[in-house]
């Protein structure tokens, strides 16, 4: 199984985080499914920019973006090339290292 390593983000793994997933899995299920609660307003159908993360190892091992994808990021606070919806990130046999961004453009947060 592949490994999702976290870099630390203040609000969501303050210290950083290692988790196994199975292949074929969003890289945002995975974080859920290990109480990771990144933010997701669409419930993973791809509509809106709020699980969005910068791949810093592993971007050519996951699953191929789709064009509603690419039109998403470019709403997504701090873009960048190697940017992915993390609901869309299928995981591949490759570990990767992710990094949960600072911000989003949600303005309001659902209590956990």
């Amino acid at each position: 199984m592949p490994i999702i390593r976290i870099l630390p983000n203040a609000e969501y793994c303050p210290e950083g985080a290692q988790i196994e997933a199975p292949s074929g899995t969003s890289i945002c299920e995975a974080l859920l499914d290990h109480h990771i609660n990144i933010e997701h307003a669409c419930e993973l159908s791809c509509a809106c920019t709020t699980c969005h993360v910068v791949v810093r190892e592993g971007l050519k091992s996951l699953g191929e973006m789709d064009e509603s994808e690419e039109d998403l990021l470019d709403r997504a606070w701090g873009l960048e090339p190697n940017s992915r919806l993390s609901c869309q990130a299928i995981l591949s046999n490759q570990d990767v290292v992710i990094e949960i961004p600072k911000y989003t453009i949600n303005h309001a947060k659902e209590a956990n």
